[in-house]
C-alpha cells in the first residue's frame, strides 16, 4: 500500500516577483527557496508559488484555499486594509468567523479567527 505524505499548498501566479513581494509584504512570510518556484515554510506547512502563463491554471477559481488563523480577526482585517488589500466582508458561521481576500492572480486567502 502507498504511504502518502503531505508535500505543500501551491498557488499558480504570472508574475513569480510579484507574487513573492505580496506574500512576504502582506503576510511577513519569509521566502525560505527559490528556484523554478518559490517556497515558503508557513507553520511547518510549505507554500509555493508556481509561475504559469497558462491562463487555464490563472483563473483562481479552485475548492483549495490558504487558510490563516489570527487571534483577532478585526485587527488583522485592519492590517490587511492598512496594506491597501482589499477584504471582504466578516463571514459568521458556527465556529469562528472569516474574511477573505486575494492575492494579485485572484487566488483565495481565508482570515479565520475560530469562535
Amino acid at each position: 500500500m502507498s504511504v502518502f505524505r503531505f508535500d505543500c499548498v501551491f498557488y499558480y501566479v504570472r508574475d513569480l516577483d510579484r507574487a513573492i513581494d505580496f506574500y512576504s509584504t502582506v503576510f511577513g512570510f519569509r521566502l525560505s527557496e527559490r528556484d523554478a518556484v518559490a517556497r515558503f515554510q508557513v507553520d511547518g506547512v510549505l507554500l509555493e508559488l508556481v509561475p504559469s502563463s497558462n491562463p487555464e491554471l490563472l483563473t483562481g477559481r479552485g475548492n483549495a484555499r490558504l487558510t490563516l488563523e489570527v487571534d483577532d480577526l478585526d485587527a488583522a482585517a485592519g492590517e490587511l486594509r492598512a496594506k491597501s488589500v482589499p477584504v471582504s466582508d466578516t463571514r459568521q458561521v458556527s465556529n469562528g468567523r472569516y474574511v477573505s481576500i486575494t492575492d494579485p492572480d485572484g487566488n483565495e486567502i481565508i482570515v479565520w479567527q475560530y469562535a
